[in-house]
C-alpha cells in the first residue's frame, strides 16, 4: 500500500469565536489557506485530481463547501471535490479519504483539509414555527393572513441553538462536556490535575509561539492582519483557573471553560500526493502518512476513541505510542486527556488490548493543544497532523501520532513520517 506524502501545509490563525475572524464564514476561511498553499507551492491548481475538505457545521449557502472553496480559491471546474464529515476527525478524514483514491487509482495529488467558523453556526426556529410561517406564507385573504399570524406562540420565537445541538450526542444525548465530567469521574481525575494541565498548554503555546506562527497563513480582514492565534494567555495559571466555575455539573462538577477546548474558527490546507507526484512537483515533502485507523466506542465516553483507535492502528502497523517520538492528542477537555493517558498506562484494567504505555509528557503535545489554540472542529484533525510533521522537521525526528476523540462515540490515529 502506497505512502501518502505531505508535500505542504498551512493554517489560517485560529481565533475564539466571535472574535478577529468572526466576519468570515467557514467557506471564506477554507478559500484563504487553498489559495495561499497553492501561491506557497506555486502549483497548476489543474494538476489536482480533486479537492476533499471537511466541514461539521456545513453552512446552508455553502453546500459542499469543498467544492465551493476549491472554485473561489481558482481550482479550474474540471478538478471534482467533495466535503467529508466525521466530527472532530473530519479534517483527518479528508487527508485518509486521500489515501484512499490514491490506493484505488483514482489521482496522485490532492488539495486537503478542513474548515470550521464556529461563530457561523446558526440559531434555528423550532419545527413548529416553520409550519406557521408556512402557513402564514400561504395565506392569501386579510382573514387568512390573521388567522395564520394568531397560530403563532411564543416558544416559536425561542431559538435552538445550533452550536449546542452539535456539541449534544443524539444517541446518549449528553453534550460533549458532560461526557468529559463522567470519565473524571471514572478516572478520578481531580479539578486540579484539570487545571494544571490546561495551564501547561497554555504554557506550552506560549513558548512555541514562534513555531506556531510559521504553520499560519495571515488572514486580512477588517483593515488589518490576523497572524497569531488569538486563545493563548499568559494569565492561565492554575490559580485563575482555579476560580472557574464548573459549567456542565455546576453542584458536583469539575470541567470548566478554562480547562476545556476553545471555541474557535480556523482552517488547514494540505497539498498530498504519491511519490511520483513529489518527484513531478519537485518539492520537498514534509513528511508521510503511513498508517491509520479508525474505531468505534461509547458515545457516553467519546473522549476514550482514541485508545481504541491506537489499538486498531497497532493491529495494523505494529506501532505503540512507545515508537512515537512525539505525540499530537486533541485536547477536547482536560478531563478527556488526562483519561486516555491513564487508560493506555492500565489498559487491561480498562479492557483494551494494548499492552502499558506511560506517554512522558515531554513528547506530548509540545507546543500546546486546542485548551489553548482553540478547537475549530472541522479542522483540528488537519492541524494536529499539520503540528505534528513541522515539529519532526524542526527536531530533526522521525515519527509521529495524531489522535484525537471523535464526538458520537469514535476515535482517529494516524502515524506519520518523516
Amino acid at each position: 500500500m502506497p505512502d501518502l506524502h505531505i508535500i505542504a501545509a498551512l493554517r489560517s490563525p485560529f481565533s475564539k469565536m466571535g472574535t478577529d475572524l468572526a466576519k468570515l464564514g467557514a467557506s471564506d476561511l477554507g478559500r484563504h489557506v487553498c489559495s495561499a498553499l497553492l501561491t506557497q507551492t506555486g502549483i497548476d491548481p489543474g494538476e489536482l485530481s480533486e479537492v476533499i475538505f471537511g466541514c461539521v457545521a456545513q453552512p446552508a449557502e455553502s453546500a459542499n463547501i469543498a467544492r465551493v472553496i476549491a472554485l473561489r480559491s481558482g481550482v479550474p471546474e474540471q478538478v471534482p471535490a467533495v466535503t467529508v464529515h466525521r466530527n472532530c476527525a473530519s479534517g483527518m478524514e479528508a487527508i485518509t479519504t486521500a489515501h484512499q483514491r490514491l490506493c484505488a487509482g483514482q489521482g496522485d495529488l490532492f488539495l486537503v483539509g478542513g474548515t470550521e467558523s464556529m461563530t457561523h453556526i446558526p440559531l434555528l426556529f423550532p419545527h413548529e414555527a416553520s409550519i406557521h410561517f408556512s402557513e402564514l406564507n400561504r395565506a392569501k385573504s386579510a382573514g387568512e393572513k390573521i388567522s395564520a399570524a394568531a397560530a403563532f406562540h411564543a416558544s416559536d420565537f425561542k431559538p435552538r441553538i445550533g452550536l449546542q445541538l452539535g456539541l449534544t450526542d443524539p444517541f446518549s444525548g449528553m453534550i460533549m462536556g458532560d461526557t468529559a465530567e463522567l470519565l473524571s469521574r471514572e478516572f478520578g481525575i481531580t479539578r486540579e490535575a484539570q487545571d494544571e494541565f490546561a495551564a501547561a498548554s497554555h504554557l506550552k503555546a506560549l513558548a512555541a509561539r514562534e513555531q506556531l506562527n510559521r504553520e499560519i497563513a495571515p488572514v486580512y480582514t477588517g483593515g488589518h492582519a490576523i497572524e497569531s492565534d488569538n486563545g493563548i494567555r499568559q494569565d492561565s495559571t492554575v490559580e485563575k483557573l482555579g476560580t472557574l466555575k464548573p459549567i456542565f455539573d455546576q453542584e458536583t462538577g469539575s470541567v470548566t471553560a478554562g480547562n476545556s477546548s476553545q471555541i474557535t474558527d480556523g482552517a488547514v490546507a494540505l497539498l498530498v500526493g504519491s511519490e511520483a507526484a513529489v518527484s513531478r512537483l519537485g518539492i520537498e515533502p514534509l513528511g508521510r502518512l503511513t498508517s491509520y485507523a479508525y474505531a468505534g466506542c461509547d458515545p457516553a465516553r467519546m473522549g476514550l476513541g482514541p485508545i481504541s483507535a491506537i489499538a486498531r492502528a497497532r493491529q495494523m502497523s505494529g506501532l505503540g505510542p512507545d515508537d512515537a517520538d512525539l505525540i499530537e492528542l486533541n485536547e477536547a477537555f482536560a478531563a478527556q486527556a488526562l483519561a486516555v493517558l491513564a487508560a493506555l498506562r492500565d489498559p487491561t484494567k480498562h479492557r483494551y488490548d494494548l499492552p502499558a504505555f506511560e506517554i512522558p509528557r515531554e513528547k506530548l503535545n509540545r507546543q500546546g493543544g486546542a485548551i489553548a489554540l482553540g478547537h475549530p472542529v472541522g479542522a483540528s484533525g488537519a492541524r494536529l497532523v499539520l503540528t505534528a510533521l513541522q515539529q519532526l522537521k524542526v527536531s530533526n525526528q522521525h515519527r509521529a501520532l495524531a489522535t484525537l476523540c471523535v464526538g458520537g462515540g469514535q476515535g482517529a490515529a494516524l502515524w506519520l513520517e518523516r
